[in-house]
């Protein structure tokens, strides 16, 4: 179910596919030809993630800071529920968050119709982010509605 301003809808045919994280695997490379990351001012996380995409891209990952990071995120349809600290975009998806490279793989190989995914907050343990991992993540797709719904929980 999709969850929108108190509301529950379907977004029919946004997932697909029944991978299992274990089927996974780290993309030698995401063959992305547009990839941009919008980084929120003096944010070492950002950076650090930025550095671990762009190990993953064929291309160079072009980050920016804005001076308004919430207007970009509004400006491509991120629901604030799911905001983090930066703001990607690959090809025709949108990327928010610390969203490990396998999930993001896993979106380019579903194909999903979706606008993009989040991974909410800065968890502890993710991509760019450090710490340990203590507990599930849960991964959304959204709509360029601003509906969402799980994606993936890791």
């Amino acid at each position: 179910m999709i969850v929108a301003a108190g509301t529950t809808v379907a977004l029919a045919g946004c997932l697909g596919g029944d991978a299992t994280r274990e089927e996974w695997t780290v993309p030698e490379s995401l063959a992305a030809t547009h990839a941009v990351q919008y980084n929120a001012p003096n944010c070492d996380c950002c950076n650090e993630y930025a550095a671990y995409l762009d190990d993953h891209l064929d291309d160079e990952l072009d980050v920016r800071e804005p001076a308004d990071i919430d207007a970009v995120k509004r400006e491509r349809g991120i629901p604030s529920d799911l905001d983090s600290c930066h703001t990607v975009e690959l090809d025709d998806y949108v990327i928010e968050g610390h969203v490990p490279v396998e999930v993001v793989g896993e979106l380019f190989e579903r194909e999903s119709d979706v606008a993009g995914i989040a991974l909410p907050g800065m968890p502890a343990g993710s991509p760019g982010m450090g710490g340990e991992k203590d507990g599930e993540w849960t991964v959304y797709a959204f709509d360029d509605d601003g509906e969402y719904e799980q994606f993936i929980e890791l």
